[in-house]
């Protein structure tokens, strides 16, 4: 039955319907469990890659041309896959590291891979953001490089960094919804077998008020972390 053929009414009184959300139960836990962990694998190699990306760069903090030249090259091309491409693409790779090509674990690889490119770019707009004045009044006072980055640049660039990162993790809660078609579980499954195939569009209707919720969750979270470490600043 189309959607179109039942009273829009009718599906949202549904989608609050016990039973559906008792189904839905697990499927959440799925889900919050590929975000968390795949957003930890995005900020630790995003992150990496950020800075990486940021001190190597001809006016960067060690200049090296080629580094720089090729893990921006690596980066772009991945940045240019779409989701569900890399998803196929990491197949192989989560068959390698848990034995099989389907389920929670296997398609985190594949979130992660496709969510780390956009994040250290984001982290490196917001590096660069820094004006060349602060380092180099650091470096005059003998601060290594390292000191810089962990004292000058990520402090300063903290809001923004944080900011760079909510809109990845809602990027990563969007890629756990598509990873749902290749078996991975979690919400987007749900939507997928019952909501698209079985035509429970009540199903389906409740699995869109919980990405909602998670995104709006993510985003305000983010906001107000942000907003706490401008406050604190401008109180110093």
């Amino acid at each position: 039955m189309s959607l179109l053929d039942t009273p829009l009414w009718e599906v949202i009184k549904g989608s609050f319907a016990p039973e559906i959300w008792q189904r839905l139960k697990p499927a959440i836990g799925e889900t919050l469990y590929m975000v968390t962990l795949s957003s930890i694998i995005m900020l630790v190699l995003g992150l990496f890659l950020g800075i990486l990306l940021t001190v190597t760069n001809p006016d960067g903090l060690i200049p090296m041309k080629i580094l720089y030249t090729g893990s921006g090259w690596v980066i772009n091309c991945l940045r240019s896959l779409p989701q569900m491409i890399m998803i196929i693409l990491m197949i192989p790779v989560a068959r390698l590291f848990f034995g099989k090509s389907y389920g929670v674990n296997a398609c985190i690889i594949a979130i992660a891979a496709s969510c780390i490119p956009m994040y250290a770019r984001l982290v490196e707009s917001s590096l660069l953001e820094i004006a060349k004045g602060k380092v180099e009044a650091a470096r005059s006072i003998g601060s290594t490089n390292i000191q810089i980055i962990f004292r000058i640049l990520i402090p300063e660039t903290a809001p923004s960094l944080i900011r760079g990162f909510t809109v990845a993790v809602i990027a990563v809660i969007s890629m756990t919804a598509l990873a749902g078609m290749f078996g991975a579980g979690g919400i987007g499954d749900i939507a997928v077998r019952f909501g698209y195939q079985r035509f429970q569009h009540d199903v389906l209707f409740a699995t869109v008020y919980i990405l909602i919720i998670l995104v709006q969750l993510v985003q305000w979270i983010g906001n107000f972390a942000s907003k706490q470490i401008l406050k604190k600043r401008n109180l110093i």
